[in-house]
């Protein structure tokens, strides 16, 4: 970060790699899920990516440090991972990829609505609570757009993707008040190898048909890529910019979710997707910033020092 507090050229490279990083998990979910099970790709994205991150946690002695609040750091994990991955590969049997990265921004909205119900009174500052009322009229525009202009959209499927956003909101809380004086490779690490471990033998049992080739890179890409790759740039990205610009590029993700979708799985770009695009992205904005790019000068006590957004 130069003198001003604007990026730098690292910043940037790092912020455009996240971007992209976080917003092609929703393209190889839907080509994995083709012929593998949804537990067998949360199993195989969460151990691999755990075992490629091991030495990271084991050098820095994160992992210990994790391992002393053990069950903290798996209830991270159920929530962060086990309920959001599954939910996700579920979905995306026959929701749009592109849909699907649109709906799971608008973690803030619900991310507001918990802060609101923990007593955070700004929350209804007027231009929070205009972005929480455009973003729910985005979302409702989206999931009811499709019947409104023609064609259809699973409300299990569209459901079960806001459930992911709900737990993705809940997330962070844990860790700001649970984990906080936890090294977030630690946490992150440790909390994968649980998920893999519980998962593995649902995903023995569900898989029932042999894998194509198209769907195992696609699981490989989302454990090595999406996963234990995308963890240690947002790492560098949060120490190159800092923890509180770090997360900004959560807002991009959709835009490169829809494109990738569009282009690659030849998904139509609906008018109520285009519709509701916009509105979602600028009333997550909104609600979660009140419009600034900085902090307010008196810091919130009990939101993350270093925050987690959604591993998609």
């Amino acid at each position: 970060m130069n003198a001003q507090g604007g990026f730098s050229r690292r910043g940037w490279l790092l912020f455009g790699a996240m971007a992209l990083l976080w917003g092609v998990p929703y393209l190889f979910i839907s080509i994995a899920v083709e012929s593998l099970s949804p537990p067998a790709i949360v199993a195989g994205r969460t151990l691999i990516a755990a075992l490629l991150l091991l030495p990271f946690a084991l050098r820095g002695g994160a992992l210990r440090a994790a391992w002393k609040h053990w069950p903290w750091v798996l209830a991270f994990g159920l929530v962060e991972m086990a309920g959001p991955f599954v939910l996700l590969g579920h979905a995306e049997m026959t929701l749009p990829s592109g849909m699907t990265g649109l709906l799971v921004a608008t973690v803030p909205l619900f991310a507001a609505l918990i802060a609101l119900g923990g007593g955070d009174r700004g929350v209804l500052r007027p231009a929070r609570g205009i972005g929480l009322l455009v973003g729910f009229i985005g979302v409702a525009i989206v999931v009811a757009g499709p019947g409104l202009f023609g064609g259809e959209v699973s409300l299990l499927a569209a459901g079960e993707v806001l459930l992911v956003a709900i737990l993705y909101a809940i997330a962070p809380f844990i860790v700001a008040r649970k984990l906080n004086d936890v090294p977030s490779l630690g946490t992150i690490t440790l909390s994968l190898l649980m998920i893999g471990v519980i998962y593995l033998p649902i995903g023995l049992l569900t898989q029932h048909q042999m894998p194509t080739l198209p769907s195992i890179f696609a699981l490989l890409a989302l454990a090595v890529i999406c996963t234990a790759v995308a963890f240690l740039a947002f790492f560098a990205l949060i120490r190159e910019v800092g923890p509180v610009r770090a997360p900004l590029f959560t807002y991009v993700n959709p835009v490169v979710a829809i494109i990738l979708g569009a282009i690659v799985l030849a998904e139509p770009l609906t008018p109520g997707l285009l519709i509701g695009f916009p509105l979602i992205i600028a009333g997550c904005w909104f609600a979660a910033t009140g419009g600034r790019l900085r902090p307010q000068a008196a810091a919130r006590a009990d939101l993350p020092a270093v925050p987690l957004p959604p591993a998609p």
